[in-house]
C-alpha cells in the first residue's frame, strides 16, 4: 500500500503513453482518472497513520550510490511534511483528471495527455517523499521536463513552443544553483541524506550554511516563480487550462516552497538567509500583485495571483514560520485550482475566449460557475472563515508579532498585497460576470454551463476552498498539535512568535488589511462608475502601459542578457567552432589531403616517360617504407627483380 501511492501514477503514466492507442481515448481516461483518485484514497489512509497516529516511516528499496565517498539509497521517507503536501496534490491531480475528460474530449491526443497528467504527478510525488537530495532532484527536473511537455501540448503553436522554452531556460538557472547547492552540502556534510543533513546542521559554521541557503534559495526561486525568476509562469498559460490548474496549484510551482520548508533544520541556522528569504517572498507578492490588476487575460491574472500567494508563503519561510508556509500553501492549492478550473469553464463555454474585456455578463448564463469563481476569489482574499483566511491573515498577524524590521516589513508589504489582490479580484469578477455584454454575441447564444463530470471538481474544490481552512488549523498550526512532533520541521524558540502574533497584536492592525480590502473594493467600484478621465489621459496610459507590459522585465533581459547570449554564441560559432577548431581539426586533416591529392594528381599529364618515372619513384618510396619497417629483407626482393630485369634482356 505504501508503494502503491507512489507507484500507481508512474504504471498509469507509462500504460497510457505506451498503449493508449489499444486502449483508446475512453479507456486511457478511465484508467488514469480511477488509479489517481486510487492514489488519492491511499494517501488519506496513511495520513490517518503517519500524521495522526505519529508513525513516520521510511521506505528502502535499493542501494543507488555505494562508492568510499558517497553512499545513497532508493528509499522514501513518509512523515508528516511530506503527508500533508501528498493530501493536495492528489485530491487536485484527481479533480483534474476528472474535469479533463470532458475539457479534453474534443482532443485527438488524450492517451499523451494523460500520461503526462500521470507523470507528472509521480515526479511530484517522488520530489516530496525522496529521502537523500539527489532523488528529491531526480523528482525536482522531472517536474520541470513534464511541465515543458504539457506547457507545449499543443506543439504546432508558436506561442506555446516559446512559452514552454522560455520556462525551461529560466528553471535551468535554478538547477544550476540548486545542483551547486548539493555539491557543497555534499562537500560540508559528506552526504545527502536528509536525516544526515538535518541532525548535523546546528554543528556547521553559519556562513557555510548562509551559502547553502542561499544557492538553494536561487533554485526555489525558479521553480516558485519569485521575483526575478518569475517570467516563465504566466507565459505558461499557453497549455491546456487543466495544466494550468496542476502547475500553478499543487504541483510544479510548489515545489520551490516546500523545498525550503523541507530544509527548515538548515536554513533556521542562517539569520542571514531568513532575512533575504523575507524580502525575496514580500516583494514578490506585491510585485505580482500590482501586475495582476493591469491584466486582461482571465488566465494571467489568476497565474499573477498564484505569484504574489507564493511570495507569502516565502515570507512565512523567511520568518521563520515552516509550518504556517505549509499550511497556506496546502489551503492555496485548493481555491487556486478552483479559480483556474470554474476559468477553464467560462472559456471553454466561450469558445476559447480569454480576454475579459470582451465577457461580461456571464452571471446569467454561468450562474454556478460564477459562484465558484466567487468563492474562490473570497477565499483569495483572506475573507473571514474561508479557508484562505486562516492562513493568509496569519501570516500577516505573526509578521507584526516579530517586532523587528523583518517582521515589520513582511506586514507592511504583506498588507498592501492584500489590499491590491481585492482590487483585481473584484475587477475579474465584474469585467467576467457582471459588466454589459462585450463578446460575439454566437459565443452566448451557444454558451452553458459544464456537464456534470466537470461540475463535480468544482463543487469538490469550493467545499475545500470554504471549510478545509477551519478544519485543518489546529492540526497544522496549533500550539498543541502532535502534527509536527516527527521532526520535519524545525523551528527554534527565538522563533516562535505565533502567540504574539495572536494575542499580542493591536486591534486595528488586525483589522487593517480587512478593511484596507474594503477599501479597495469600493476604489474598484468608484471606478467603474465614473468616466475615468485619468486613466484616458497620457500620464494614465503610460501608467497603465508600463505594468500591463511587466515592468519591462522581459524587454530589459531580451535586450541586456538574452541578445548579448546569442551575439556571444555567434562569435563562439563563427570563430570557434567554424574557425580555430576547422583549422586544426577535422577540416584540417581534409584539406591537407585535399592538397596533397591535387598536387600528385598534376603529375598524371599522360606522358609515358612521366608515367614510368612516377612509377620508379613510388617503387623506390616503397621499397624505402619496407626497408625501414623490416631492415635487409627487402634486399631479396631488389634482387630478384634486378636478376629477371637482365634474363629477360638476354633472351632478347
Amino acid at each position: 500500500m505504501y508503494l502503491g501511492i507512489i507507484t500507481l501514477p508512474l504504471i498509469t503514466g507509462l500504460i497510457c503513453g505506451l498503449f493508449g492507442r489499444n486502449l483508446g481515448n475512453q479507456g486511457t481516461k478511465l484508467l488514469g482518472t480511477h488509479s489517481i483518485v486510487i492514489g488519492t484514497l491511499i494517501s488519506i489512509t496513511l495520513y490517518y497513520e503517519i500524521a495522526i497516529s505519529e508513525s513516520p516511516l521510511s521506505i528502502y528499496l535499493l542501494d543507488w550510490v555505494d562508492t568510499e565517498y558517497l553512499g545513497l539509497s532508493w528509499g522514501f521517507k513518509l512523515d508528516s511534511l511530506s503527508i500533508s503536501i501528498y493530501i493536495p496534490v492528489l485530491i487536485v491531480s484527481s479533480c483534474v483528471h476528472i474535469y479533463s475528460r470532458i475539457y479534453m474530449s474534443e482532443d485527438g491526443h488524450n492517451a499523451r495527455f494523460y500520461s503526462y497528467l500521470s507523470l507528472f504527478t509521480f515526479f511530484m510525488i517522488v520530489l516530496i517523499s525522496g529521502d537523500n537530495l539527489l532523488l528529491i532532484f531526480i523528482g525536482w527536473e522531472g517536474v520541470g521536463v513534464c511541465s515543458y511537455i504539457l506547457v507545449n501540448f499543443w506543439y504546432k503553436r508558436i506561442q506555446a513552443n516559446k512559452a514552454a522554452m522560455k520556462a525551461l531556460i529560466v528553471n535551468r538557472v535554478g538547477d544550476w544553483s540548486l545542483t551547486l547547492g548539493m555539491i557543497l552540502i555534499w562537500w560540508i556534510f559528506g552526504d545527502l541524506e536528509i536525516s544526515t543533513i538535518l541532525s548535523l546542521s546546528r554543528f556547521i559554521d553559519v556562513e557555510w550554511i548562509t551559502i547553502v541557503t542561499i544557492l538553494v534559495l536561487i533554485g526555489a526561486m525558479a521553480k516558485s516563480a519569485q521575483l526575478g525568476l518569475h517570467t516563465w509562469l504566466p507565459d505558461a498559460m499557453e497549455g491546456p487550462t487543466p495544466v494550468s490548474a496542476l502547475i500553478h496549484a499543487a504541483t510544479m510551482v510548489t515545489a520551490g516552497v516546500y523545498l525550503l520548508i523541507r530544509l527548515s533544520p538548515l536554513i533556521e541556522y542562517s539569520s542571514t538567509g531568513l532575512l533575504i528569504i523575507s524580502w525575496v517572498g514580500g516583494l514578490t507578492a506585491i510585485f505580482a500583485a500590482s501586475i495582476a490588476t493591469f491584466q486582461n487575460d482571465l488566465k494571467r491574472v489568476i497565474a499573477y495571483s498564484t505569484c504574489s500567494q507564493l511570495g507569502y508563503m516565502v515570507l512565512a519561510v523567511g520568518m521563520s514560520q515552516y509550518t504556517l508556509s505549509a499550511y497556506h500553501l496546502v489551503n492555496h492549492a485548493y481555491f487556486k485550482a478552483l479559480l483556474f478550473l470554474s476559468a477553464g469553464a467560462v472559456i471553454h463555454s466561450l469558445s476559447d475566449e480569454q480576454d475579459m474585456r470582451r465577457h461580461g455578463g456571464l452571471i446569467n448564463i454561468l450562474p454556478f460557475t460564477y459562484i465558484c469563481i466567487l468563492i474562490g476569489s473570497l477565499s483569495l482574499l483572506a475573507t473571514p472563515y474561508l479557508t484562505g483566511f486562516y492562513s493568509k491573515d496569519l501570516i500577516l498577524e505573526v509578521a507584526y508579532g516579530q517586532y523587528n524590521s523583518q517582521g515589520s516589513i513582511g506586514y507592511w508589504l504583506g498588507t498592501i498585497t492584500a489590499c491590491i489582490t481585492s482590487f483585481y479580484s473584484f475587477r475579474l469578477i465584474y469585467l467576467t460576470f457582471i459588466s454589459k455584454t462585450n463578446g460575439v454575441r454566437s459565443n452566448y447564444l451557444n454558451g452553458h454551463e459544464p456537464s456534470i463530470i466537470m461540475t463535480t471538481p468544482l463543487v469538490i474544490l469550493s467545499l475545500f476552498s470554504i471549510v478545509h481552512g477551519y478544519l485543518a488549523s489546529d492540526a497544522y498550526i496549533g500550539l498543541g498539535s502532535g502534527l509536527w512532533g516527527d521532526g520535519s520541521i524545525l523551528i527554534t524558540p527565538d522563533n516562535l512568535t505565533t502567540i504574539e502574533g495572536e494575542f499580542g497584536l493591536p486591534l486595528q492592525n488586525k483589522l487593517l488589511p480587512l478593511f484596507g480590502s474594503l477599501m479597495f473594493i469600493i476604489l474598484g467600484i468608484g471606478l467603474i462608475y465614473t468616466e475615468g478621465g485619468r486613466v484616458s489621459s497620457v500620464r494614465g496610459i503610460k501608467i497603465y502601459r508600463f505594468f500591463n507590459e511587466r515592468y519591462h522585465i522581459d524587454n530589459i533581459y531580451n535586450s541586456l542578457i538574452v541578445s548579448n547570449i546569442l551575439k556571444l554564441a555567434r562569435i563562439t560559432s563563427k570563430r570557434l567552432d567554424k574557425g580555430i577548431l576547422e583549422l586544426i581539426g577535422v577540416t584540417a586533416i581534409i584539406r591537407v589531403v585535399n592538397n596533397i591529392s591535387s598536387k600528385l594528381a598534376s603529375f598524371d599529364n599522360g606522358y609515358i616517360p612521366h608515367l614510368a618515372l612516377n612509377i620508379i619513384i613510388g617503387l623506390i618510396l616503397a621499397l624505402s617504407l619496407a626497408e625501414g619497417l623490416y631492415p635487409g629483407k627487402n634486399l631479396i626482393l631488389i634482387l630478384i627483380l634486378t636478376l629477371s630485369n637482365n634474363s629477360s634482356l638476354n633472351r632478347h
